[in-house]
């Protein structure tokens, strides 16, 4: 079932807006990640440059197909056996399947299926992949509550769908598909 804030979140994605929303462990914000203006709102937002790159969230691997389709079968099984969790894998994007400024300086991305019952609810609503960003301008940690994103976003933010965060007390770990190595624990 949709709720109605839940609703008015679609509906501000759709028109190409930024909302705040929880995660597991931190809030986040959120666009369509194949709408420029969206991703560039909320770049301008956390004063990030573009070539560092943006998280997606998924609801489930057919969101990210294009992604996990050329993997071989035992990075497909490592995949499967870390989501939905709280790992950010960095996939290879050889075909572009995601904009530059998703992937940023580089030629993966960094996908995640989350495990939160809200983040799940939106990309399945949505019909594909979220950019997810913690809600925090550069420097600053993220943000914890809906308070605090309020307080840093304030009207810049096109809507605050209503939630709790996960059980989660740091943001999720980032690995790099190819190489196995920890970017982010």
């Amino acid at each position: 079932m949709i709720t109605q804030h839940l609703q008015k979140a679609l509906e501000v994605l759709q028109a190409g807006g930024v909302i705040a929303y929880p995660t597991e462990s931190v809030w986040g914000l959120g666009c369509d990640p194949f709408n420029p203006l969206a991703v560039e709102k909320i770049l301008r937002l956390k004063h990030r440059p573009v070539d560092k790159g943006l998280i997606v969230v998924a609801a489930g691997i057919e969101q990210i197909e294009s992604l996990v389709r050329p993997l071989s079968s035992e990075q497909q099984a490592l995949l499967k056996s870390t989501w939905p969790g709280p790992t950010t894998w960095l996939l290879p994007d050889p075909d572009q399947c995601f904009p530059g400024w998703i992937r940023g300086n580089f030629s993966s991305v960094a996908v995640r299926i989350s495990a939160h019952p809200l983040v799940h609810k939106l990309c399945v609503g949505f019909g594909g992949p979220l950019v997810s960003t913690s809600a925090n301008p550069a420097l600053l940690p993220p943000a914890r509550t809906r308070l605090r994103v309020v307080r840093w976003f304030g009207r810049h933010v096109d809507y605050v769908l209503p939630g709790r965060l996960g059980s989660n007390d740091k943001p999720s770990t980032i690995r790099d598909l190819q190489s196995g190595r920890i970017i982010r624990s």
